[in-house]
Protein backbone atom coordinates (compact mmCIF):
# COMPACT_ATOMS: atom_id res chain seq x y z
CA UNK A 1 0.00 0.00 0.00
CA UNK A 2 2.80 2.38 0.92
CA UNK A 3 4.68 1.58 -2.31
CA UNK A 4 1.53 2.23 -4.37
CA UNK A 5 0.99 5.56 -2.60
CA UNK A 6 4.57 6.65 -3.27
CA UNK A 7 4.29 5.58 -6.93
CA UNK A 8 1.09 7.58 -7.32
CA UNK A 9 2.65 10.66 -5.76
CA UNK A 10 5.74 10.32 -7.94
CA UNK A 11 3.61 10.12 -11.08
CA UNK A 12 1.71 13.22 -9.99
CA UNK A 13 4.89 15.20 -9.35
CA UNK A 14 6.28 14.23 -12.75
CA UNK A 15 3.02 15.18 -14.48
CA UNK A 16 2.34 18.56 -16.13
CA UNK A 17 0.36 19.62 -13.07
CA UNK A 18 3.57 19.87 -11.05
CA UNK A 19 6.02 20.82 -13.78
CA UNK A 20 5.86 24.50 -12.73
CA UNK A 21 7.08 23.66 -9.23
CA UNK A 22 9.95 21.58 -10.61
CA UNK A 23 10.96 24.53 -12.80
CA UNK A 24 10.79 26.87 -9.78
CA UNK A 25 13.05 24.55 -7.81
CA UNK A 26 15.57 24.47 -10.66
CA UNK A 27 15.55 28.28 -11.00
CA UNK A 28 15.90 28.75 -7.23
CA UNK A 29 18.86 26.36 -7.06
CA UNK A 30 21.11 28.66 -9.11
CA UNK A 31 21.18 31.68 -6.73
CA UNK A 32 21.20 29.34 -3.72
CA UNK A 33 24.42 27.69 -4.86
CA UNK A 34 26.05 30.94 -5.96
CA UNK A 35 25.39 32.77 -2.68
CA UNK A 36 26.49 29.68 -0.76
CA UNK A 37 29.94 29.98 -2.28
CA UNK A 38 30.11 33.77 -2.48
CA UNK A 39 29.22 34.58 1.13
CA UNK A 40 30.04 31.23 2.71
CA UNK A 41 26.35 30.79 3.54
CA UNK A 42 24.50 27.54 3.01
CA UNK A 43 21.74 29.21 0.99
CA UNK A 44 18.99 28.35 3.47
CA UNK A 45 17.73 31.94 3.65
CA UNK A 46 16.77 31.58 -0.02
CA UNK A 47 15.89 27.88 -0.04
CA UNK A 48 13.55 27.76 2.98
CA UNK A 49 10.99 30.38 1.85
CA UNK A 50 10.85 28.99 -1.70
CA UNK A 51 10.45 25.41 -0.49
CA UNK A 52 7.85 26.50 2.05
CA UNK A 53 5.57 27.96 -0.62
CA UNK A 54 6.24 25.14 -3.09
CA UNK A 55 5.40 22.48 -0.49
CA UNK A 56 2.32 24.44 0.53
CA UNK A 57 1.12 24.60 -3.08
CA UNK A 58 1.68 20.84 -3.37
CA UNK A 59 -0.67 20.28 -0.43
CA UNK A 60 1.83 19.17 2.22
CA UNK A 61 0.41 18.86 5.75
CA UNK A 62 0.41 22.43 7.17
CA UNK A 63 1.49 21.18 10.58
CA UNK A 64 4.86 20.21 9.11
CA UNK A 65 5.32 22.72 6.27
CA UNK A 66 8.16 24.65 7.89
CA UNK A 67 9.75 21.52 9.33
CA UNK A 68 9.95 19.95 5.86
CA UNK A 69 11.34 23.15 4.29
CA UNK A 70 14.00 23.49 7.01
CA UNK A 71 15.02 19.82 7.04
CA UNK A 72 15.25 19.69 3.24
CA UNK A 73 17.26 22.91 3.24
CA UNK A 74 19.81 21.38 5.62
CA UNK A 75 20.14 18.28 3.44
CA UNK A 76 20.78 20.46 0.37
CA UNK A 77 23.40 22.52 2.23
CA UNK A 78 25.56 19.45 3.01
CA UNK A 79 26.98 18.72 -0.46
CA UNK A 80 26.79 22.39 -1.47
CA UNK A 81 28.89 23.47 1.49
CA UNK A 82 31.37 20.64 0.83
CA UNK A 83 32.13 22.16 -2.58
CA UNK A 84 32.32 25.64 -1.05
CA UNK A 85 34.68 24.46 1.72
CA UNK A 86 36.92 22.63 -0.73
CA UNK A 87 37.24 25.73 -2.91
CA UNK A 88 37.89 28.10 0.00
CA UNK A 89 40.43 25.67 1.45
CA UNK A 90 42.35 25.72 -1.85
CA UNK A 91 42.66 29.47 -1.36
CA UNK A 92 43.91 28.82 2.22
CA UNK A 93 40.91 30.69 3.64
CA UNK A 94 39.91 28.19 6.34
CA UNK A 95 41.18 28.54 9.92
CA UNK A 96 41.30 24.98 11.43
CA UNK A 97 41.55 26.31 14.98
CA UNK A 98 38.30 28.26 14.66
CA UNK A 99 36.55 25.30 13.09
CA UNK A 100 37.63 22.92 15.86
CA UNK A 101 36.93 25.11 18.89
CA UNK A 102 34.14 27.47 17.84
CA UNK A 103 32.52 24.74 15.72
CA UNK A 104 32.16 22.44 18.74
CA UNK A 105 29.87 24.89 20.54
CA UNK A 106 27.96 25.56 17.33
CA UNK A 107 27.17 21.83 17.15
CA UNK A 108 25.79 21.87 20.70
CA UNK A 109 23.65 24.88 19.77
CA UNK A 110 22.33 23.12 16.67
CA UNK A 111 21.34 20.01 18.64
CA UNK A 112 19.45 22.18 21.14
CA UNK A 113 17.85 24.23 18.37
CA UNK A 114 16.77 21.14 16.41
CA UNK A 115 15.08 19.70 19.49
CA UNK A 116 13.35 23.04 20.05
CA UNK A 117 12.18 23.27 16.40
CA UNK A 118 10.86 19.70 16.28
CA UNK A 119 8.23 20.35 18.95
CA UNK A 120 7.18 23.77 17.63
CA UNK A 121 4.22 24.31 15.30
CA UNK A 122 4.67 25.70 11.79
CA UNK A 123 3.09 29.03 12.77
CA UNK A 124 5.67 29.61 15.50
CA UNK A 125 8.56 28.60 13.23
CA UNK A 126 7.31 31.02 10.56
CA UNK A 127 7.31 33.98 12.95
CA UNK A 128 10.70 32.92 14.35
CA UNK A 129 12.11 32.76 10.81
CA UNK A 130 10.55 36.16 9.97
CA UNK A 131 12.01 37.95 13.01
CA UNK A 132 15.52 36.60 12.39
CA UNK A 133 15.29 37.42 8.65
CA UNK A 134 14.39 41.05 9.38
CA UNK A 135 17.23 41.30 11.91
CA UNK A 136 19.79 39.84 9.50
CA UNK A 137 18.50 41.96 6.63
CA UNK A 138 18.91 45.10 8.74
CA UNK A 139 22.43 44.10 9.71
CA UNK A 140 23.46 43.47 6.10
CA UNK A 141 22.04 46.80 4.92
CA UNK A 142 23.65 48.82 7.70
CA UNK A 143 27.03 47.10 7.49
CA UNK A 144 27.53 46.48 3.77
CA UNK A 145 30.60 48.73 3.69
CA UNK A 146 31.87 48.19 7.23
CA UNK A 147 35.23 46.55 7.71
CA UNK A 148 36.53 44.58 10.69
CA UNK A 149 37.77 47.09 13.28
CA UNK A 150 37.77 45.17 16.55
CA UNK A 151 41.02 44.16 18.22
CA UNK A 152 39.33 41.86 20.72
CA UNK A 153 40.63 38.32 20.93
CA UNK A 154 38.19 35.52 20.23
CA UNK A 155 38.57 34.01 23.69
CA UNK A 156 36.97 30.76 24.76
CA UNK A 157 34.01 32.38 26.57
CA UNK A 158 33.15 34.32 23.41
CA UNK A 159 33.40 31.13 21.35
CA UNK A 160 31.06 29.32 23.75
CA UNK A 161 28.51 32.16 23.82
CA UNK A 162 28.39 32.97 20.12
CA UNK A 163 28.74 29.32 19.10
CA UNK A 164 25.68 28.28 21.12
CA UNK A 165 23.63 31.26 19.91
CA UNK A 166 24.61 30.79 16.27
CA UNK A 167 23.89 27.06 16.31
CA UNK A 168 20.59 27.43 18.18
CA UNK A 169 19.26 30.09 15.79
CA UNK A 170 20.48 28.26 12.68
CA UNK A 171 18.56 25.06 13.46
CA UNK A 172 14.96 26.38 13.22
CA UNK A 173 16.01 28.54 10.24
CA UNK A 174 17.48 25.78 8.06
CA UNK A 175 20.60 27.86 7.42
CA UNK A 176 24.33 27.17 7.62
CA UNK A 177 24.81 30.05 10.07
CA UNK A 178 27.45 31.88 8.04
CA UNK A 179 25.25 34.95 7.72
CA UNK A 180 25.83 35.28 11.47
CA UNK A 181 29.28 33.69 11.79
CA UNK A 182 30.97 35.79 9.10
CA UNK A 183 30.12 39.09 10.90
CA UNK A 184 31.12 37.53 14.24
CA UNK A 185 34.53 36.46 12.93
CA UNK A 186 34.99 39.83 11.22
CA UNK A 187 34.21 41.57 14.52
CA UNK A 188 36.99 39.65 16.24
CA UNK A 189 39.52 40.76 13.65
CA UNK A 190 39.56 37.93 11.13
CA UNK A 191 40.11 38.99 7.49
CA UNK A 192 36.93 38.76 5.41
CA UNK A 193 38.18 35.90 3.20
CA UNK A 194 39.31 33.88 6.22
CA UNK A 195 35.97 34.61 7.92
CA UNK A 196 33.99 33.42 4.88
CA UNK A 197 36.04 30.24 4.42
CA UNK A 198 35.89 29.29 8.10
CA UNK A 199 32.17 30.10 8.31
CA UNK A 200 31.54 27.90 5.27
CA UNK A 201 33.28 25.00 7.00
CA UNK A 202 31.26 25.51 10.18
CA UNK A 203 28.17 25.73 7.97
CA UNK A 204 28.85 22.20 6.73
CA UNK A 205 28.90 20.97 10.34
CA UNK A 206 25.65 22.80 11.10
CA UNK A 207 23.96 21.36 8.01
CA UNK A 208 25.05 17.81 8.78
CA UNK A 209 23.80 17.96 12.37
CA UNK A 210 20.61 19.78 11.35
CA UNK A 211 19.76 17.33 8.56
CA UNK A 212 20.26 14.31 10.83
CA UNK A 213 18.19 15.99 13.54
CA UNK A 214 15.24 16.81 11.26
CA UNK A 215 15.42 13.40 9.58
CA UNK A 216 15.22 11.70 12.97
CA UNK A 217 12.55 14.00 14.43
CA UNK A 218 10.35 13.44 11.38
CA UNK A 219 10.58 9.70 11.93
CA UNK A 220 9.89 10.00 15.66
CA UNK A 221 6.84 12.23 15.04
CA UNK A 222 5.66 9.79 12.34
CA UNK A 223 5.07 12.68 9.93
CA UNK A 224 4.75 10.39 6.85
CA UNK A 225 5.09 13.25 4.36
CA UNK A 226 4.94 12.45 0.62
CA UNK A 227 8.22 11.39 -1.01
CA UNK A 228 10.12 12.33 2.14
CA UNK A 229 12.29 10.61 4.71
CA UNK A 230 11.62 12.24 8.05
CA UNK A 231 11.57 15.96 7.30
CA UNK A 232 13.72 15.68 4.15
CA UNK A 233 11.96 15.83 0.78
CA UNK A 234 13.76 13.61 -1.73
CA UNK A 235 12.68 15.22 -5.06
CA UNK A 236 13.74 18.68 -3.87
CA UNK A 237 17.04 17.28 -2.63
CA UNK A 238 17.77 15.56 -5.95
CA UNK A 239 16.80 18.61 -8.03
CA UNK A 240 18.84 21.11 -6.01
CA UNK A 241 22.05 19.15 -5.47
CA UNK A 242 23.72 19.09 -8.91
CA UNK A 243 22.92 22.75 -9.58
CA UNK A 244 23.90 24.12 -6.16
CA UNK A 245 27.15 22.13 -6.09
CA UNK A 246 28.19 23.61 -9.43
CA UNK A 247 27.13 27.16 -8.54
CA UNK A 248 28.77 26.97 -5.09
CA UNK A 249 32.12 26.51 -6.80
CA UNK A 250 31.44 29.48 -9.08
CA UNK A 251 30.43 31.62 -6.10
CA UNK A 252 33.42 30.60 -3.98
CA UNK A 253 35.83 31.48 -6.78
CA UNK A 254 34.03 34.80 -7.31
CA UNK A 255 34.42 35.63 -3.61
CA UNK A 256 38.13 36.10 -4.20
CA UNK A 257 37.67 38.38 -7.21
CA UNK A 258 34.75 40.78 -6.75
CA UNK A 259 33.54 43.53 -4.43
CA UNK A 260 30.74 42.13 -2.29
CA UNK A 261 29.32 45.29 -0.64
CA UNK A 262 26.64 45.85 -3.30
CA UNK A 263 25.70 42.17 -3.36
CA UNK A 264 25.41 42.25 0.43
CA UNK A 265 23.09 45.25 0.14
CA UNK A 266 20.89 43.50 -2.42
CA UNK A 267 20.84 40.35 -0.28
CA UNK A 268 19.69 42.47 2.67
CA UNK A 269 16.86 43.89 0.54
CA UNK A 270 15.93 40.37 -0.54
CA UNK A 271 15.65 39.32 3.12
CA UNK A 272 13.30 42.25 3.78
CA UNK A 273 11.09 41.11 0.90
CA UNK A 274 11.05 37.54 2.24
CA UNK A 275 10.27 38.78 5.76
CA UNK A 276 7.39 40.93 4.50
CA UNK A 277 5.87 38.02 2.56
CA UNK A 278 6.10 35.79 5.64
CA UNK A 279 4.40 38.45 7.79
CA UNK A 280 1.36 38.31 5.52
CA UNK A 281 1.55 34.52 5.34
CA UNK A 282 1.72 34.25 9.13
CA UNK A 283 -1.61 36.04 9.51
CA UNK A 284 -3.38 33.38 7.43
CA UNK A 285 -1.92 30.30 9.16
Amino acid sequence: MLKEEWASLLNSILSNQYSLYIVLMIITAFPVGFFAGLFGIGGGLITVPFLFFIFEALGVNQNYLMHLAVGTSFSIIIPTSMVSVYTHNKHKSVDPNIVKTYGLFVIIGVLLGTTFAAVMKTKFLVIFFTIVVFFLGTYLLLNSNQQSISKKKFKIHFRILFGLISGFISAPMGIGGAVMNVPILKYFGYPIKKAIGSAATIGFIIALCGAVGFWYSGLVLNANLPLSIGFINLPAFLIFIPITMFMAKVGANSAHKIEKSKLQMFFGIFLYVVGTIFVFRYSSL
